[in-house]
């Protein structure tokens, strides 16, 4: 990957809480649950897959720099969507963990020499896994959902 082509990677994981939480501005209690259609989560739903999302992904950032090989699991969205009740459970705390697990992972990822972008795992679902393939795959997931909401909201 390119420096420009990971800046601009970087810029659009740097700034997807942002989107999100533009997103969600003004949104009510009832409104958590509304979704664009029957085969979507909700509102509330969304909320609390990102911060189980963004904490995993978080942890195979980590797991990519730091370890030697790792291997990369991945995780079934929907049995945690069941098991995790993202049906009812209130979003403040999910918020935080996704801010937070965003803004400490760019503080790592703004600090990779070149050869730490490129070190190597093996993820189980993708094969070769590295901070660069990652970070293409999450970049815009934040920006996703959020425009998900939106539409959900009747606003995009």
């Amino acid at each position: 990957m390119e420096g420009a082509q990971r800046t601009e990677l970087l810029r659009r994981y740097r700034d997807g809480f942002g989107a999100l939480s533009e997103a969600l501005s003004g949104i009510s209690e009832h409104d958590l649950d509304a979704r664009q259609s029957l085969d979507e989560w909700n509102i509330r739903e969304i909320v609390h897959h990102l911060a189980d999302a963004e904490t995993i992904t978080a942890i195979r950032f980590r797991r990519l720099i730091a370890d030697d090989g790792p291997t990369i699991d991945g995780y079934d969205e929907g049995e945690y969507a069941r098991r995790l009740h993202y049906a009812d459970r209130p979003i403040a705390a999910s918020l935080d963990a996704i801010r937070a697990a965003r803004a400490t992972t760019v503080d790592i990822l703004d600090r990779l020499s070149a050869d730490e972008w490129k070190r190597r795992g093996t993820h189980v679902e993708r094969g070769e896994y590295s901070p660069e393939i990652a970070l293409r795959f999450c970049a815009g997931h934040l920006h996703d959902h959020a425009e998900q909401i939106r539409r959900a909201l009747g606003k995009g």
